[in-house]
């Protein structure tokens, strides 16, 4: 018996479903209410549901799995072609399940509650330290203003921001200095912040056995583990090392015709948290490599630019941590692959 395949575009309220009956041939459209879809799918025999891995995806996909059917995700530029006329609901649904269907076509993993959890936490410790960046910045303008030339860097700026301040009682508005003054008492804030979620993750950590086997990896910290596993789940998920590098978008773009191809920058598709971490990662191994004279990085390094042999390094922990879940293996920096014979 076959199974019906439906196409689902997700949207706040009102959701449009299309598929098409498989003994009839018949083609169905609806429009069904946020609160009446599981109700919708309960009275239905198991199916394929197909979405596009957008806002609240994940969370349906777990409710109608629990149902018993089978939810597939796709990302949205795979679902863009597809798309046969002008861009509504009901043109969005058929292209969905147009997609779903094509022998070829990669789907997104359904993430866990859990997952989910952990990477609010990574979400909200980036926006903090996004504020807090602006907050600094713009209190560092300010003071520029008044002759105050603060140091480079946040910590060594933060600390002589009081200093700063005080030298110009008497000689600015005392409206002037308080309102400076309360920019400050919330950066106090930001920091605590971003502590309390950094603890919650080495708490998470502790319970995590893959986490203590990413971070023996040089370049990987406790953010950039949990990130990982809290994006990817299941890392048999994809077939290679290569493939996931090339999910997170560290490796070259192609152009080419006539069967000449011609390799371009890094493509920086996929997730931009997860490569950014890579990439700073990477930058602090070949910075205290060139310190202590690492001949692999040095050598490297002579015939190449130095992002781009971060990158190379950052394309490597990639593969690396593919190999260390894929294949539950321990890190072992002295490990080189078996060659196989050729008969």
């Amino acid at each position: 018996m076959q199974s019906t395949i439906y196409g689902l575009d997700l949207a706040k309220r009102v959701m449009q479903l299309h598929w098409v009956d498989w003994e009839t041939g018949e083609i169905h459209r609806k429009q069904v209410r946020r609160g009446k879809r599981l109700e919708f799918f309960v009275n239905r025999e198991p199916g394929i549901i197909a979405m596009e891995a957008c806002g609240s995806a994940h969370y349906w996909a777990r409710e109608l799995g629990k149902l018993g059917h089978e939810v597939r995700l796709i990302a949205a530029q795979f679902v863009r072609p597809f798309v046969k006329t002008n861009k509504n609901d009901a043109a969005d649904a058929a292209a969905i399940w147009e997609a779903v269907q094509r022998p070829d076509m990669r789907f997104v993993a359904v993430k866990s509650e859990e997952q989910q959890a952990v990477l609010t936490l990574h979400r909200v410790r980036e926006q903090l330290i996004k504020i807090r960046t602006m907050q600094i910045n713009a209190i560092r303008g300010l003071l520029y203003e008044f002759g105050a030339d603060l140091p480079q860097g946040r910590e060594r700026g933060m600390k002589e921001i009081p200093t700063a301040l005080t030298e110009l009682e008497g000689k600015v508005s005392a409206m002037a200095l308080d309102t400076l003054r309360q920019p400050l008492q919330r950066l106090g804030d930001l920091d605590k912040d971003i502590v309390a979620i950094e603890k919650r993750l080495r708490l998470w950590k502790k319970d995590q056995e893959a986490v203590a086997r990413l971070m023996a990896i040089p370049g990987v910290g406790i953010l950039t583990a949990t990130a990982i596993l809290a994006t990817v789940g299941d890392m048999k998920s994809f077939r290679s090392g290569r493939e996931f590098a090339s999910f997170l978008g560290l490796v070259p773009r192609q152009s080419g015709t006539g069967g000449k191809v011609r390799l371009l920058g890094i493509s920086k598709r996929g997730d931009m948290y997860l490569r950014s971490l890579l990439a700073h990662g990477a930058r602090a191994v070949v910075s205290f490599q060139i310190k202590n004279r690492n001949p692999c990085i040095d050598k490297l390094r002579s015939r190449r630019p130095y992002n781009a042999v971060v990158m190379a390094l950052a394309n490597k922990i990639a593969r690396t941590i593919w190999a260390l879940l894929a294949k539950n293996r321990q890190f072992d920096p002295h490990y080189q692959a078996k060659k196989t014979a050729v008969a």
